[in-house]
C-alpha cells in the first residue's frame, strides 16, 4: 500500500515542502512569492481531505497511509510555520507552542499505543477545530496583503493563529487528562 492514489497525494504533501519554502528564494515580486506560497499550500493542504476520501472510495485504507497521512500534515504545517517566522509574519513563541504541542501529543500517542491505550488519546474534535483554524490562519498569513480588495489576510492571519494556538494549548491539556489516568497507572 505504499504506491496507492492515496498515498501518492500524501507523499505530494511531504514533496510540497521544499516547494513552499524555495519560492521565497525566488527573485520574484514579494507579492507574486506570496501568492505562489498561499497556492501551493491550499492546494496540497485540500490533498489531504482528497486522500482521505479516496482511500476510503476506492478501498485503499493501510495502515502505512494512516501513519503517513498526519505525519505530512505536521510536516506542511511546521515549515509553514518556520517560513512565517523567518518572514516577521508569526513570532517565534507561537510557532513554538504549535510544533511543540504537535510533538509532545505525537509522543504521547505512540507511547499510549505501546501500552495498549491508544484510545485514550484517540483524535477529538478540539484537535480537529485546532487544525481547520490553523489551516485557514496559515495561507491568510503567507498570502499577507488585501484578498480581493477586501480582507486584510495578514491581520486575519494573526488573529486565527492566536486562536489556533489557544485551541493548541486547550488540545494538549485534553490529550493530556485523558491520558493521565493511564500514565498513573504504568508509573506504579
Amino acid at each position: 500500500m505504499f504506491l496507492t492514489v492515496p498515498t501518492l497525494l500524501t507523499w505530494a504533501r511531504i514533496v510540497a515542502i521544499p516547494l513552499i519554502v524555495g519560492v521565497f528564494y525566488l527573485p520574484f515580486e514579494d507579492a507574486t512569492r506570496n501568492l505562489a506560497a498561499t497556492v501551493m499550500f491550499v492546494v496540497f493542504a485540500l490533498t489531504d481531505w482528497l486522500d482521505g476520501y479516496l482511500a476510503r472510495k476506492l478501498n485503499q485504507s493501510s495502515a502505512f497511509g494512516a501513519f503517513l497521512d498526519p505525519v505530512a500534515d505536521k510536516f506542511l504545517v511546521c515549515a509553514s510555520l518556520i517560513v512565517l517566522v523567518h518572514l516577521g509574519r508569526v513570532h517565534a513563541l507561537i510557532a513554538l507552542v504549535i510544533i511543540g504541542r504537535e510533538i509532545a501529543i505525537s509522543s504521547l500517542r505512540e507511547w499510549m499505543a505501546q501500552i495498549g491505550a491508544a484510545r485514550s488519546v484517540a483524535v477529538h474534535m478540539l484537535g480537529k477545530v485546532k487544525t481547520t483554524v490553523q489551516m485557514v490562519a496559515i495561507p491568510f498569513l503567507l498570502f499577507d496583503g488585501r484578498l480581493f480588495n477586501l480582507i486584510d489576510t495578514h491581520w486575519w492571519g494573526t488573529l486565527l493563529i492566536l486562536l489556533a494556538t489557544v485551541l493548541t494549548i486547550w488540545s494538549m491539556v485534553y490529550y493530556l487528562q485523558k491520558a493521565l489516568p493511564e500514565i498513573r497507572a504504568k508509573a506504579r
